[in-house]
């Protein structure tokens, strides 16, 4: 189950450095007085008087066509109800947010202080000119209706009140698919739908658009059935009045059904209620955050059951993600007037086509799962598959030009669906994948200096985000202290001290001196190490009670790495092991080694790094581009490095011919590919730029991921360690919580990979 998010950690993200969650950047140099000029004045004249004379010209010149206005009243705030304008700027900045990351649409949130439907109208209208634009949102039925209605009639941009529609085109996709897979028909299946807010009214309205006949459905709202004779209905709601006289109540109604859609309460379906549905049904349970039926119960109570809600912890998450974003972006790229019928009915149908194509590995590793493929537990895409931006996208821009509400037309889609892409940033994407992975498989992750407040804290987090099962190792009052003064809840999470676990302790010390008799180490020396916890912790990921071990917050690297190299040491084919930096910059993810180990490396054993970079970056679904660098480019200058990281390239070309490497080259050629077109046309470099950095020495890479940490701006995740016979990894001296949250999850896909790669081996014994 999803764990509650914790009240101080939420105002603390919220509050902490720069308030709130979202800030305006220039998208042009404004370094001098030249471009300050260019930006205002008189340089801004120009533009201003072409838009003058040409109105469309605001999309050449501005930013208006990539440019949304999440517009609410607070009246309707998911979860919290009427709770004001003021009160639901969180949830907008939030909704920016979202727009931002997944299809690149940038956002002004705007909290307007406005209840009758011709105030907000009124104020909207008059935005047009600034925005591409409108996602009402949180607004409260039935005045949401008719302020939806009067501003699409009323504005030419597009407007679309994501609460009514996003989870009409998401579960819609659904619905088509999960009538395909249990044999249904839609015109002919008997659908209940408990809930008529806004939400409730649109997803129906969309189903029946779909082929769903309005005389086989049901409405149920808090009062109970709708019907003809009910006096407290509104027009939008009559219309779903039914004149059957065979149901009372939603048990009723639940007989012989082929589908409920629950956009209602939590717990309000039994499953004696799903017994009684028909063969092979259909239950979309989409009250958040406790659905109208639990997917356990629904599950135990039909075999032949399609499940989906609204959470993401369950297969078949409806997710209005997978639709708002591109929507809009297919919207805006097409300068279109409308988000009408045909566009939303064009999203629909290629969510739902989605489903059923092969799923690209990277869904399937970001997920943790084998093969995912169309079928019961997988009726719509899942929210981290890249693939929605150009079908969802390009689908709905066709079907807008096709309708004749676009203002522009895109005639080249293969050029299109590649902008698309390039709109990705790959930066904090990568880090939700990995993420994402790391919660699908959990592991036990052991903490050697959980006597500190950080170390706690990323364990309170990992724990509760389902990243990873905490151990805790030191003194276990002064654990349990730290805990109290900071209410942190790890009362159920193993703690264990070292210095009083005698008996395990005298086995890990004589499995230690067994291991190190013969160079130098005797049994009171191992005896004593035991009370190390970097050895205790390493010992107890050699001997399985721990899949994984993090240290090194408050000591120096060798002293934390020292334990691990005696006790686990480096996997079977591995001569040596790297520290490895993944750079988060907003050109996307780059790879640094060896940062952190190896200070003067030979070409052998810079070969030797390059190998086990390029295994380990695979393993995230990365394609490594491998750069090896010097201060020279292709022999143009002599001496010590540029020979050695010559060699280095000779014998990987020779050896390992599948690796896509090159060099010895400068870093600026690396990473700038038309620099290194222009001038070094044979680098089997070429294309794009490198993403993998292999430094001659361990002072440069230091110094390197460093300064683009501080002065870049990049986060740096790391040091990784690579060529572990088991996930050891050692913190950077002082590392944020963050960091070390970012370091356990890349220790938990660590310890996936190589649990999956020691089962074959256990299968031969």
């Amino acid at each position: 189950m999803n764990k509650p998010n914790r009240k101080q950690d939420a105002l603390n993200y919220h509050s902490k450095g720069r308030p709130g969650k979202i800030q305006v950047v220039p998208t042009k140099p404004t370094n001098s007085q030249r471009d300050l000029t260019l930006a205002y004045s008189p340089g801004v004249a120009e533009p201003c008087l072409r838009i003058a004379d040409n109105v469309e010209d605001v999309y050449k010149y501005t930013a208006k066509g990539n440019l949304v206005a999440v517009i609410s009243n607070g009246t309707a705030v998911l979860g919290l109800g009427n709770i004001g304008p003021e009160a639901s700027k969180p949830v907008m900045e939030g909704k920016g947010l979202l727009f931002k990351i997944y299809a690149d649409i940038d956002v002004f949130d705007l909290e307007i202080n406005a209840k009758t439907v011709d105030e907000f109208v009124n104020i909207v209208k008059a935005l047009e000119p600034t925005f591409g634009g409108v996602n009402l949102e949180d607004i409260s039925a039935p005045t949401c209706f008719e302020i939806e209605s009067r501003l699409k009639a009323e504005m030419k941009i597009p407007v679309m009140h994501d609460d009514q529609h996003g989870t009409a085109i998401i579960s819609g996709a659904a619905l088509m698919n999960a009538c395909e897979i249990q044999g249904k028909k839609l015109d002919k299946i008997k659908m209940v739908v408990n809930g008529a807010g806004a939400a409730a009214v649109s997803c129906t309205k969309m189903y029946l658009s779909l082929g769903v006949k309005k005389e086989n459905l049901v409405m149920f709202d808090i009062n109970g059935l709708l019907t003809p004779e009910r006096t407290d209905l509104d027009e939008m709601r009559l219309q779903f009045a039914t004149n059957r006289k065979d149901i009372t109540n939603l048990a009723d109604a639940m007989k012989n059904a082929d589908v409920f859609v629950g956009l209602s309460a939590g717990n309000v379906v039994t499953p004696a209620m799903l017994v009684s549905m028909a063969k092979n049904p259909i239950v979309f349970a989409m009250a958040n955050p406790e659905p109208e039926i639990s997917y356990d119960l629904a599950i135990a109570a039909r075999k032949d059951i399609i499940m989906a809600t609204g959470r993401s912890d369950f297969p078949n998450q409806v997710n209005n993600v997978l639709g708002f974003p591109y929507i809009f972006r297919g919207a805006l790229d097409v300068r279109a007037t409308a988000i009408n019928e045909e566009m939303k009915i064009a999203a629909v149908k290629a969510i739902a086509e989605m489903a059923k194509k092969p799923v690209p590995e990277a869904v399937n590793l970001a997920y943790n799962i084998t093969n995912l493929k169309f079928g019961r537990d997988y009726i719509i895409p899942k929210p981290m598959d890249q693939r929605l931006i150009t079908e969802v996208s390009s689908a709905v821009a066709r079907a807008a030009i096709e309708s004749g509400v676009a203002r522009k037309t895109i005639t080249d889609w293969d050029a299109y669906n590649e902008e698309l892409l390039s709109r990705l940033g790959t930066n904090n994407k990568l880090l939700r994948d990995l993420t994402n992975k790391a919660k699908q498989a959990p592991k036990r992750v052991v903490f050697a200096e959980a006597d500190t407040y950080k170390i706690l804290r990323a364990a309170q987090i990992v724990k509760d985000e389902g990243i990873a099962t905490p151990i805790l190792l030191g003194n276990a009052e002064r654990i349990r202290e730290i805990m109290s003064e900071n209410e942190l809840d790890l009362e159920d999470v193993q703690i264990i001290d070292p210095k009083v676990e005698t008996e395990r302790s005298l086995e890990f010390a004589q499995f230690l001196f067994k291991k190190r008799q013969r160079k130098g180490v005797t049994l009171f020396e191992a005896k004593k190490l035991m009370v190390d916890r970097n050895y205790f912790g390493a010992c107890m990921v050699h001997f399985g009670e721990a899949d994984a071990l993090i240290s090194g917050l408050t000591k120096d690297y060798a002293t934390t790495i020292k334990p691990a190299l005696q006790i686990i040491g480096t996997e079977a084919s591995v001569n040596r092991v790297a520290g490895m930096y993944l750079m988060i910059t907003e050109k996307g993810p780059v790879f640094f080694g060896d940062t952190t180990v190896n200070i003067n490396p030979t070409a052998q054993e810079l070969v030797d790094i390059t190998v086990l970079m390029d295994r380990s970056i695979k393993q995230l679904n990365i394609k490594p581009r491998i750069a090896v660098l010097s201060y020279s480019n292709f022999g143009s200058n002599g001496g010590e490095i540029p020979e050695k990281t010559r060699e280095t390239v000779r014998i990987l070309h020779e050896k390992y011919p599948e690796i896509v490497v090159d060099g010895e080259m400068q870093a600026n050629f690396a990473l700038n590919s038309e620099l290194l077109a222009d001038n070094f046309g044979f680098s089997v470099l070429n294309g794009k730029p490198a993403n993998t950095l292999i430094f001659p020495g361990l002072a440069s890479g230091n110094i390197a991921y460093k300064l683009l940490q501080e002065i870049g701006g990049a986060e740096a995740v790391g040091p990784i360690l690579l060529g572990m016979k088991k996930p050891v990894h050692v913190l950077q001296l002082g590392s944020s919580v963050r960091e070390i949250v970012n370091m356990v999850t890349i220790a938990v896909i660590d310890a996936q990979v190589k649990c999956a790669e020691a089962k074959p081996s256990k299968a031969k014994k």
